[in-house]
């Protein structure tokens, strides 16, 4: 059930399917994004043909086959992913294919553990404001009253008036870092939890915008009653979601391309546009952009017709956030039994989070009770510039046989690294300058975590919701009704909160 003030925003009225003959829609990009309003698009009855530059769907959530020193099959992938219960959007997506529920398991805590000793979790506590933040005061050893004089209560209550899209006119301006300074957490919360919180935009809090750091706080913690608990996948990626999500499409009549890379749009013949694909094109009347950051400033590039100066100036202004690494290990050992399935880290070097995989996931639990083994994965995010993949690889080694000292015996049966830079970056003052779902052609619509849009949303719900939102502009330029979004209240939940916050910010 969704939190009792989650907001509707209603889909565009119009016939429910396309009548007669129905619109070629090419979808750039597999990913959330483009499996959102593919699926969207195709349910109406369009001619919808997805394609994705790799050999498998799910963009950044997606998987490939491997096979492993001792013989076995297994699955990798870019890294471990919460789906938070706020996420409604993509929920709706896989409720196409899932509908029981069964692809995503709940993990009991959201366990955050610095190097100091000092561990907060948000298991137990209230799920809405002031309740959750009292109770965290309360119970967290990070926080103690007697540190509480020294916050700066102006700038703390900000987060308890969040009110999307007003916050980006009144932090976007700074970055994250600063901007936890002016508040004056105590030390050990401010490297806990709100760093730690920052860093899973792949970006170290001083490249990171004010208002991104706030709406985030928004909707995990203060402005949702769906608390900071989330579920994982139960299977690897590629088998519970997005393998039946193809097939849903097909079912459709959809087309699916992986392994196939749009080089260009251009100016068609027959219909709108004439989409270059390897040696040939596709004649298609409207276009998504569901592409990452490299693929969608590329693919503009070489398309010189698209848009308009200032749109095109916006889309080559998009920058990515820093490399991070995903190292995932098979071991001969198993670690001890409590060790949560996630773990989010601090002050351990370049360890963001360990995940242990036979924990919550069947084909890693299948391959350890088979072998009395583990699978461990470590994340490294915002890598520094003058840190190379092997020494990367070194200190994240290091620093979980500290957190997990069991690790230290391990043998290594095989192992798997990932090392990426092509997430998008929120930097301060770059709100204003991302492109939106919509753009100067009715018939070409933008989609991804990447696009501005002025929900509450972000991450893999940002992608899921600009998917649906980019569908449903196309289908209303065509008569054809939409599919409402849900997304956590836009404004913090509290109006006694709210209103103490206003009234700090005019004395």
């Amino acid at each position: 059930m969704r939190d009792r003030k989650a907001v509707r925003i209603p889909a565009p009225a119009g016939r429910a399917q396309f009548e007669g003959t129905a619109p070629v829609v090419v979808v750039v990009g597999g990913g959330i994004a483009g499996l959102s309003a593919a699926t969207l698009l195709a349910e109406r009855g369009a001619q919808v043909v997805l394609c994705e530059r790799e050999n498998y769907l799910g963009g950044r959530v997606g998987g490939w086959s491997t096979r492993l020193a001792d013989g076995s099959d297994a699955t990798m992938t870019r890294g471990f992913h919460a789906f938070f219960r706020q996420y409604y959007n993509l929920r709706a997506l896989l409720e196409r294919v899932d509908p029981a529920g069964r692809a995503l398991v709940a993990v009991p805590d959201y366990p955050l553990q610095h190097a100091s000793g000092h561990r907060d979790g948000f298991a137990h506590l209230p799920k809405t404001v002031p309740w959750n933040v009292l109770a965290f005061l309360r119970s967290s050893p990070t926080f103690r009253w007697r540190d509480l004089p020294d916050v700066n209560a102006r700038a703390a209550l900000s987060l308890l008036d969040v009110s999307v899209p007003r916050v980006y006119e009144e932090l976007d301006g700074i970055d994250a870092a600063t901007y936890l300074e002016r508040i004056r957490f105590p030390e050990a919360a401010h490297a806990l939890a709100f760093e730690v919180f920052s860093r899973s935009f792949f970006a170290h809090p001083t490249r990171m915008s004010a208002a991104e750091l706030a709406v985030m706080f928004h909707i995990y913690f203060l402005g949702s009653s769906e608390g900071l608990l989330f579920d994982v996948a139960a299977d690897p990626f590629p088998h519970g979601l997005w393998e039946p999500l193809r097939r849903h499409l097909a079912l459709l009549g959809a087309t699916v391309c992986t392994g196939t890379e749009v080089r260009s749009v251009l100016p068609g013949e027959d219909k709108r546009f004439s989409v270059t694909i390897g040696g040939g094109a596709i004649e298609a009347d409207a276009v998504v952009l569901a592409a990452d950051v490299p693929g969608l400033r590329s693919l503009v590039g070489d398309s010189p017709a698209l848009g308009d100066a200032a749109w095109r100036e916006k889309v080559g202004g998009l920058r990515t956030a820093p490399r991070f690494l995903v190292s995932r290990y098979w071991l001969d050992t198993p670690v001890d039994a409590d060790r949560p399935g996630f773990l989010g880290t601090g002050g351990h070097d370049l360890l963001d989070n360990i995940s242990v995989l036979n924990h919550y996931e069947h084909e890693a639990r299948a391959w350890a009770a088979r072998t009395g083994g583990s699978v461990v994965e470590l994340h490294g995010y915002a890598l520094p510039s003058d840190v190379d993949e092997q020494d990367a690889r070194a200190r994240l080694w290091a620093q979980l046989t500290e957190v997990y000292p069991e690790t230290k015996r391990a043998g290594v049966v095989d192992e798997r690294h990932e090392l990426r830079e092509d997430c998008p970056l929120f930097p301060a003052g770059g709100y204003a300058g991302r492109p939106g779902v919509t753009t100067p052609d009715d018939f070409l619509v933008v989609a991804g975590d990447l696009v501005r849009i002025d929900l509450p949303v972000a991450l893999m719900e940002r992608a899921a919701t600009t998917g649906f939102a980019a569908a449903n502009h196309l289908l209303s330029r065509w008569g054809v009704a939409g599919t409402d979004l849900w997304t956590v209240p836009a404004e913090g939940r509290a109006p006694l909160l709210r209103a103490a916050a206003r009234r700090w910010r005019t004395l």
